[in-house]
């Protein structure tokens, strides 16, 4: 069986490559570009970087900041009137995840119109939108390599799933230096989202060598780094790799899916407005738990390849050493129960069987080792509380 392994076109990796950015549009035959990202990124002065570099090279940037985050139907709608009423030949998504999986979404409205419903999962977009350069400044959502957004519909609490080639960039450039100012529970929340998404890749039910190899790789690349990151934000070795490792876990899932923690975390940010990556670090010491005895070999990989286990420890040793470094780093990171992050919990228990139900139909649980019902669903989010 063949795998499919879709990437963007141009990749520039390393310190200072968001400053070859003229020379990548140049490349990609654009000279017209909207730069859309968040008022965050404006006030560090990150999008006023790239518009004089741009300058410098003759071309004028102009600016969107209004996206937000956990991106939403109605936070889009402005931007996709701006790319559509313009006369843009490119978008540069700058930022973290939900800047970039706005601009995806932004992309292919302002090109093809419709409702954002259209276009999710089961649908596989294959049309191509506004070609996007990402840029991206955390070390977290991979967003920059996937063919995957996330779009939340308010008006049912449901975030959708939006998946095909259509909402890959053509570019992206990976600059571990635009991560320095992170502040620690960005760093945090980030950098668990990216080690989730190399592992369940990993455990997926469609991962292949290709996959494996990214995802073993991200992880080798994460886990040593991670704590030293969210310490110290100035160590430029550990910053690098996180960056890196993320870009890996990115590719890794992106071809082989992401499964249970996913498909369980995206309710809790839809109807508590938990950050992405919080929700998933909340999620993968019980999802892990519960998934072990399916592929215990595989998580045994995992544990090893994070440097948490060796390779004379058994399976069943391996898999202890990895539930317990996942709970210390839950720990040490300060990632809160979704009691302790102030949600009410009548509120929560009475979502219970919406969210799984929202959960599975999002597919991803069907891509985790063991595949779970409604019911059991519903024990590990109370597990979870």
């Amino acid at each position: 069986m063949s795998t499919q392994v879709i990437l963007p076109r141009i990749l520039q990796i390393g310190e200072n490559a968001s400053q070859d950015i003229p020379v990548v549009m140049a490349n990609l035959g654009c000279k017209r570009p909207l730069i859309i990202t968040d008022k965050m990124m404006v006030k560090l002065g990150y999008a006023a970087a790239i518009q004089q570099r741009l300058a410098a090279h003759d071309i004028q940037a102009e600016v969107f900041d209004e996206t937000v985050p956990e991106p939403t139907v109605a936070s889009i709608q402005a931007g996709v009137a701006k790319a559509r009423n313009g006369d843009y030949d490119c978008i540069i998504a700058l930022g973290g995840g939900s800047p970039i999986d706005s601009a995806k979404a932004i992309a292919i409205l302002a090109k093809h119109g419709g409702e954002m419903r259209d276009y999710r999962f089961p649908r596989i977009v294959v049309e191509s939108g506004l070609p996007i350069i990402a840029v991206p400044t955390t070390a977290g959502t991979g967003s920059e390599v996937t063919r995957v957004t996330i779009i939340a519909d308010e008006k049912t609490d449901e975030k959708m799933l939006c998946v095909g080639i259509g909402f890959m960039p053509v570019a992206a450039l990976i600059d571990f230096s635009l991560t320095l100012s992170l502040p620690a529970r960005i760093t945090a929340d980030t950098g668990i989202d990216a080690l989730t998404h190399a592992m369940e890749a990993y455990v997926s039910k469609k991962a292949s060598l290709y996959s494996d190899s990214q995802a073993l790789e991200a992880m080798r690349l994460i886990a040593p780094n991670l704590r030293r990151a969210y310490h110290d934000g100035a160590d430029k070795a550990a910053r690098e790799a996180m960056m890196l490792g993320s870009t890996l876990a990115g590719v890794a899932f992106s071809n082989a899916s992401v499964a249970l923690v996913h498909g369980m975390s995206r309710p809790i940010g839809a109807h508590f407005h938990v950050p992405h990556g919080l929700s998933n670090a909340m999620l993968l010491p019980t999802v892990t738990e519960y998934s072990i005895p399916t592929a215990a070999a595989r998580y045994a990989d995992c544990a090893r390849a994070m440097g948490v286990a060796s390779a004379q420890d058994s399976i069943d040793v391996a898999n202890d050493k990895l539930l317990a470094e996942l709970r210390a780093l839950n720990d040490e990171l300060q990632v809160p129960t979704p009691a302790q992050f102030g949600i009410d919990r009548q509120h929560f228990f009475d979502q219970l069987q919406v969210m799984a139900e929202q959960a599975l139909a999002s597919g991803s649980p069907n891509n985790n080792p063991r595949v779970p019902s409604a019911e059991e669903i519903i024990e590990l989010y109370k597990q979870l509380w």
